[in-house]
């Protein structure tokens, strides 16, 4: 279907759209703003459907927030990864307040007033939003060519730069290049300054893929999707072992190291991290020492608590809490990814007051009895019913929840509520220039 209306535009929503109606259906229209006319395109949805989606081709009537899209390749039909690129930043940041707001308000029945923050960084345009993202993943199409999938689709669009992409990433400019072979291809610019690593992930039927030449003191590394392991067998129709297809649980090294080190100013001074391969770390480079500060301004940890970091990853939060409680104290870091949990294990091996738990965030949390203060940094998801349920079996006086989604956020919450826990801080960071995500910490406290 590829249908013109005319609409009229109303209120942002979750996911990088505005609402509008059109003879009483739903479409939600990507590239508009609130209040604006606009001539849109029906992307999806069939005659019956409750709603559709819809791009906004042209501007009849324009909010006065618009502005023209710095990246040529921002718009509809184009690259997915921005949202926003027609929103001055100022406006960008107030509609994701609105999205916040709303959520809490309709999933968890919170009415709360909500400001986003701006966040800067090294090599940061923090004013326009541009050139912050230090971990960069390309889609590479049948021709080696790599670029950013169009909204929705698996369709790769050839991009010749990136604006939103950190300098030392457009310095390399692997959409330049040729990855024969390849299926995607990541980019990580360490934030202390060191080496990049490149990851190259070969496609379905690719045995190795052709490397293009690389500047000197890049890492490369190979990596397979755990689902490729899973199915990958021998010609004789046996489960082929992972290590022969990708040692290291998934990361082959090609040259330099498999790992990145990330440095960041905790309260305590600067500590660094080592992060495997392409493990997760924030793509923003203020993000981190941003984080650590809204949690530890939430919870207060004092000398003597304990203390209990939940998707603790490579111990970022669990190494500001642990300088917090200080020996006396306990800090029990849970992740249930292998080499997250060994990265935690080598970044904290000089606090001994640090235990990390290799085992999945689930309802019985094995061997973490009582706590006093708690951080929830889980995926996108959210933690849901059963890791809520299980954190406040454990008596925290206070919990900081750190979201990178709304909706999910505000589903947790309501949860918290019904066991007797109430919303009792929010602050939200634009980690994200130019789309819609962003990022909250939230802060949980017994209700009585």
């Amino acid at each position: 279907m590829s249908e013109l209306l005319e609409l009229e535009v109303g209120a942002v929503a979750h996911g990088g759209h505005c609402v509008a109606r059109h003879e009483g259906r739903v479409v939600f229209v990507r590239h508009a703003l609130p209040g604006e006319v606009v001539r849109a395109r029906v992307t999806e949805g069939a005659e019956g459907a409750r709603y559709w989606r819809a791009d906004a081709v042209e501007v009849l009537r324009p909010s006065p927030d618009r502005v023209e899209p710095p990246c040529p390749w921002a718009g509809p039909g184009r690259c997915g990864g921005c949202d926003l690129q027609h929103v001055a930043p100022a406006r960008q940041r107030a509609l994701k307040a609105e999205v916040v707001a709303e959520q809490l308000r309709r999933l968890a029945g919170v009415e709360t007033h909500v400001v986003v923050e701006p966040v800067g960084g090294t090599d940061v345009d923090d004013v326009a939003g541009l050139g912050w993202r230090t971990r960069l993943h390309l889609a590479v199409d049948g021709a080696g060519r790599a670029g950013l999938r169009a909204h929705r689709s698996h369709e790769v669009v050839p991009v010749d730069r990136c604006l939103i992409a950190h300098p030392r990433v457009a310095d390399l400019q692997p959409w330049a290049r040729r990855w024969t072979g390849a299926s995607d291809v990541e980019v990580v610019a360490p934030a202390d300054g060191t080496d990049l690593l490149v990851a190259v992930t070969p496609a379905e039927r690719a045995r190795r893929p052709r490397l293009p030449d690389l500047p000197d003191g890049t890492s490369v590394v190979l990596t397979q999707p755990a689902e490729r392991l899973e199915r990958a067998e021998d010609p004789g129709g046996r489960r082929e072992r992972a290590a022969h297809r990708a040692p290291a649980a998934g990361v082959e090294r090609v040259r330099g190291r498999t790992w990145v080190s990330q440095e960041v100013d905790l309260p305590a001074g600067r500590r660094r991290f080592r992060v495997s391969g392409t493990g997760f770390w924030q793509v923003h480079p203020g993000a981190a020492a941003t984080l650590v500060g809204a949690v530890l301004s939430g919870l207060a940890p004092a000398e003597g608590e304990r203390a209990l970091d939940l998707y603790s990853g490579a111990g970022l939060f669990a190494a500001a809490l642990a300088d917090a409680v200080g020996p006396g104290g306990d800090v029990v870091a849970v992740e249930g990814d292998a080499r997250a949990a060994a990265d935690a294990r080598r970044n904290l091996h000089d606090v001994p007051w640090v235990r990390v738990a290799q085992q999945p965030v689930g309802p019985s949390l094995a061997g973490c009895t009582a706590a006093d203060v708690v951080v929830l940094d889980p995926p996108r998801t959210g933690a849901r019913a059963a890791v809520v349920r299980a954190v406040v079996e454990r008596t925290p006086r206070a919990v900081a929840y750190v979201a990178c989604d709304p909706a999910a956020l505000a589903r947790d919450v309501a949860t918290f509520a019904t066991h007797g826990y109430r919303l009792s801080g929010l602050r939200a960071f634009d980690l994200f220039p130019q789309t819609h995500h962003v990022e909250c910490v939230a802060l949980l406290e017994p209700a009585a």
